[in-house]
């Protein structure tokens, strides 16, 4: 089966080695890819958001099947194109993929499904957002950005200070540009975040393994959003029982809801949850694998994960029991200085190979090979450092010794991944 993937960063390289393990496999095309899948992969110098590039790629080399790494191929709908050329694709199309691709459109699905969440509300006037927020007084409040935002449109102002510097920056400033224009304002949940994946053919839900996800860029969950700074799987606080609460309250009455308003969706569903006494609320969903998440929950996968692919695009899941391995794994995100701001690119990483082992293993995000050939980096978030073991404090241990020995100017990292699934 020839297959291409599409994204760039540690998610899709964690994607195409989990992939490549499939005897299914005939031809494993990334586009664009970057320095880590350039090793196992014929990497294709196409945007993910190059909709007729990627489709005309598709049709001429014969690609039998599609994954879609990242969000905004998919609300730029992607799915729509390929399928209305008859081409096989994992992913929801462009009216499902609202569920990511507008904050608004999904607390009302949710309000409307009966899903819990926390209570909000949606504004297109700072003025009227900043009213709104006077009137609750009640800090801390969590203001969001409508539209996609690469997982840094969330703010969690503590004042009403913070609160106005966040609706300035969304609605006055256009940091997020047009994702701004509107904002959702919510009431702050108290309770541990965990991320639970699922496999969906738009009947069929299948539940992964939690995983735990670190936002904030430093130490203790302080400082800004990032995209996702570490990872581990399993997370202890979604017990069994939890897990069924998940899929019983949110997965299962979101696809019923789908199915009534007649919307396909059809790949992944990730659901970001707060868990509180034992019960799971709805932060938020996105509409594809979660990075760094995915570098821990892929790994655990025992069942063919070209078989589920290819069972999704069929619509055909119901003849798939996925299988998990019974260990932990911990992915620690090394960064550039910088970021989630701005940072520097181009400098050159040494000790790629002396930090893996049999237990341990590199994902690549942000890198690129130069003109020397040197893997040199290319992104805020370069490289994710995985360790595996049979319980989680050995992953942890697998997993910083590895980055003991990747180099790069500027290199950061968070030094607790992974601490809050041992307390």
């Amino acid at each position: 089966m020839n297959i291409l993937l599409i994204g760039s960063g540690g998610r899709e390289h964690a994607i195409a080695r989990q992939l490549l393990q499939s005897p299914l496999l005939s031809k494993l095309y990334v586009a664009p890819g970057n320095a880590g899948t350039a090793e196992i992969a014929d990497n294709v110098p196409i945007s993910e958001t190059d909709i007729s590039g990627l489709l005309n790629f598709a049709l001429t080399n014969k690609i039998n099947l599609t994954i879609v790494g990242p969000e905004a191929p998919l609300v730029l709908g992607i799915t729509d194109q390929f399928e209305s050329h008859g081409l096989k694709i994992v992913g929801p199309n462009r009216e499902a993929a609202q569920l990511e691709g507008s904050k608004k459109w999904a607390k009302d699905k949710m309000v409307r499904y009966g899903i819990p969440t926390a209570a909000y509300e949606t504004f297109t006037d700072p003025e009227k957002a900043i009213a709104y927020i006077d009137r609750q007084n009640q800090f801390p409040i969590v203001i969001k950005a409508d539209g996609l935002a690469a997982g840094k449109g969330v703010v969690i102002a503590q004042s009403r200070d913070e609160a106005q510097a966040a609706l300035n920056d969304a609605m006055v400033s256009k940091k997020f540009s047009d994702a701004g224009a509107t904002v959702v304002i919510e009431q702050f949940l108290q309770g541990e975040e965990a991320s639970i994946f699922a496999f969906t053919d738009g009947k069929t839900v299948l539940p992964m393994v939690a995983a735990q996800d670190h936002k904030a860029i430093f130490d203790g969950d302080k400082g800004p959003n990032t995209g996702g700074m570490g990872a581990y799987s399993p997370a202890p606080i979604v017990t069994p029982e939890v897990a069924e609460k998940v899929n019983n309250r949110i997965f299962q009455p979101l696809i019923a809801g789908f199915q009534k308003d007649r919307i396909e969706f059809k790949g992944i569903l990730f659901a970001g949850l707060m868990i509180h006494n034992g019960e799971p609320i709805v932060i938020e969903f996105n509409a594809r694998f979660g990075d760094p998440e995915t570098q821990v929950v892929i790994p655990r996968l025992k069942t063919d994960l070209v078989t589920i692919f290819d069972a999704i695009a069929n619509r055909k899941l119901d003849t798939i029991e996925l299988e998990w391995r019974d260990n932990a794994v911990v992915c620690v995100v090394i960064a550039s200085k910088g970021y989630p701001d701005s940072y520097e690119k181009g400098f050159a990483i040494t000790g790629l190979k002396e930090a893996e082992s049999t237990s341990r293993w590199i994902i690549h995000a942000g890198t690129k090979k130069n003109e020397k050939g040197e893997i040199v980096t290319n992104g805020g978030r370069v490289l994710g450092v995985v360790g595996q073991a049979d319980e989680l404090k050995k992953a942890i241990d697998n997993a910083y010794e590895g980055i003991k020995d990747v180099r790069f100017d500027g290199a950061y990292y968070r030094r607790d991944i992974g601490a809050k699934g041992i307390r």
